[in-house]
């Protein structure tokens, strides 16, 4: 870069050609062009990262704006502003002169104004009989008004990489909860698999999260935890498959994870007093217990249903439940069917069965007959949720992937 002492309109002082070039495009401002002064220094603001602006720079501009009489910037008017140190050093909260100078300086350089001085150094105007500014020395304010698209064009950049970055934070701490629930359901209910390894792996990448400071570094840590996790539910899905023969065990995935479920045309009967044949008999316990799941499972297959909760979310059982109920009527499940789904399955999981249900909505005929026909194969042990849980999951991470 070459560097020297070069006499332009703003003066005699150590220039580069970056500021020399800045200056002649500041030069040219467009006819008529006026913008609000405090829009321009928002943008400013908002793209200071890029600038390589700190927050005291900011007051110092804030500070030689509020000089300027008029609110915005125009090409007709004078752009220069001419305060003493004391005044500005007063007006940016009392920094220190040296500070002052010192951030003063970083404007000048970031081109966001540019120094026009007088022969003797100082800053003043010159004026005419009638009071009139003929001409002032100071701080030219003018590459503000010349680059304001280019500032507001960082602004919105800058904007939509926060946007981006707190979308990408948000799928970490889903990531983590997901994982997290899975791993202690694992430990506590003593499934197989090696947890300890896992959840030290979780723990590593969990601790570089605070260290990331860019978006790809977050996209990183994203990638690998979404990698844990697809590990984490490949080997709880071995432990939720069925211990029955090869041909039930094909006929139930057919059941559960075929899309085209339009075979299923069971339609709900009006109660079991009229037809008897489909009620679930209550009093015989079901042949062995229906394995329960994380709540963050089942929110994470089934994420339609938090609509229906308190204030479009849930965040307990209960809450589920009670968003089941709703859900239930609006898919046109009578209560007895309901009932007897929450007698075979329990109500936590005749709930989740619900969010499923509304779920995959659009593949399934009858609501009503769909739930009775799991509850028949869950009282004869021969369904569990887990493998329709886990074919939502897989299904919506792969929607996430294409709209992420």
């Amino acid at each position: 870069m070459q560097t020297g002492f070069v006499t332009t309109p703003f003066g005699r002082r150590p220039m580069t050609l970056a500021l020399i070039k800045s200056q002649i495009e500041s030069a040219e401002i467009n006819p008529g062009k006026s913008i609000d002064k405090w829009k321009i220094y928002r943008d400013v603001c908002d793209a200071r990262s890029l600038l390589g602006l700190r927050d005291r720079a900011l007051s110092v501009l804030n500070a030689l704006l509020s000089f300027y009489p008029e609110t915005h910037l125009s090409d007709g008017n004078k752009l220069v502003v001419f305060p003493s140190n004391a005044q500005l050093a007063t007006r940016a909260n009392g920094i220190a002169g040296t500070t002052l100078r010192e951030n003063l300086a970083i404007l000048v350089n970031a081109g966001i104004i540019h120094r026009k001085d007088s022969p003797n150094g100082k800053r003043y105007a010159r004026k005419d009989r009638a009071g009139e500014v003929e001409d002032a020395f100071g701080f030219s304010l003018a590459p503000l008004l010349a680059r304001s698209e280019e500032w507001a064009r960082l602004a919105q950049q800058v904007a939509l990489d926060r946007k981006q970055f707190r979308i990408v934070k948000e799928k970490i701490s889903l990531c983590r909860r997901d994982i997290r629930k899975i791993l202690t359901a694992a430990m506590e209910e003593g499934a197989s698999g090696d947890w300890g390894k896992i959840e030290s792996h979780y723990i590593g990448l969990v601790s570089q999260i605070a260290k990331a400071k860019t978006h790809g570094a977050l996209n990183g840590i994203l990638d690998e935890l979404s990698m844990l996790l697809e590990k984490t539910l490949n080997i709880l899905e071995n432990q939720l498959v069925f211990k029955k023969s090869d041909s039930n065990d094909d006929e139930e995935r057919r059941h559960i994870q075929n899309s085209n479920t339009e075979s299923i045309i069971e339609f709900e009967p009006v109660s079991k007093k009229k037809t008897g044949k489909n009620s679930i008999p209550t009093s015989n316990p079901p042949a062995e217990p229906v394995k329960a799941f994380p709540l963050g499972l089942v929110l994470r297959a089934c994420p339609d249903v938090a609509m229906y909760g308190p204030n479009g979310a849930i965040g307990s059982w209960r809450e589920l439940m009670t968003a089941a109920v709703t859900v239930r009527s609006m898919l046109g499940v009578s209560p007895t069917a309901y009932q007897d789904a929450c007698d075979v399955l329990g109500p936590e999981m005749a709930a989740a069965a619900i969010a499923c249900i509304l779920e995959r909505g659009g593949h399934i005929n009858s609501a009503g007959g769909y739930l009775r026909d799991l509850t028949r194969r869950a009282e004869k042990g021969e369904f569990s949720l887990g493998p329709m849980l886990m074919a939502l999951v897989r299904a919506n991470a792969r929607s996430e992937r294409k709209t992420g």
